[in-house]
């Protein structure tokens, strides 16, 4: 009776490995299997209401050799506009330094010196959560002439970013991060996109 030597299966699986001569590749249909730390979940896609899509070009303005896209509401109380890659917001059409007299406003903000101040805007960037924000300049008016009326149910879509302007008020998004804003005046600011309806005139 000859005696058999036990060889563990993963010394098996080595040696039917080391004598394959040529490296196949078996696709099983089955998904990989994930392992470590779960990875994040892709961004949302752009909300489909492109059958409401403005023509860009006829928004921008080039500003310190920078495009970028300007426009204010129909009622020209609100001055707004899309920084391609960086950011979307607003600011009054009154005096850009002045607060926003919104209800659910916060008192005062950080502004770009750490001091605390009045909010004069709102504004969404890449990633980030819509916030009420005080600058130090009209960052979101045309300074070189009067910037293009947006009218209702229209998308102004740029550089990552879309704003639309509904009878329910303003609202600007992120692209990338599926994040916005919706605002008005009699209902101050909810931290969500509102897309106008696909039945828009």
């Amino acid at each position: 009776m000859h005696a058999m030597t036990r060889i563990p299966a993963v010394a098996v699986a080595v040696l039917v490995a080391a004598g394959c001569s040529a490296e196949r590749i078996v696709n099983t249909g089955e998904p990989p299997v994930q392992s470590g730390a779960p990875t994040a979940a892709p961004p949302p896609s752009a909300p489909a209401d492109n059958a409401h899509l403005v023509n860009a070009f006829d928004y921008v303005a080039h500003v310190d050799d920078r495009a970028v896209y300007y426009f204010t509401t129909p009622s020209g109380k609100w001055r707004c506009a899309i920084v391609p890659r960086d950011k979307a917001g607003w600011q009054a059409a009154s005096s850009w330094q002045s607060g926003l007299n919104l209800p659910d406003e916060p008192a005062t903000v950080a502004d770009p010196a750490g001091e605390d101040t009045t909010p004069n805007a709102i504004t969404i960037d890449r990633e980030g959560d819509p916030q009420f924000v005080a600058m130090d300049r009209p960052e979101f008016w045309l300074d070189t002439g009067s910037a293009t009326v947006l009218p209702f149910d229209r998308i102004l879509a740029a550089a990552g970013f879309r704003c639309n302007v509904q009878e329910i008020g303003v609202s600007c998004m992120s692209e990338l991060s599926g994040k916005g804003f919706t605002f008005s005046a009699e209902s101050g600011m909810s931290p969500q996109y509102t897309g106008v309806p696909v039945d828009a005139p």
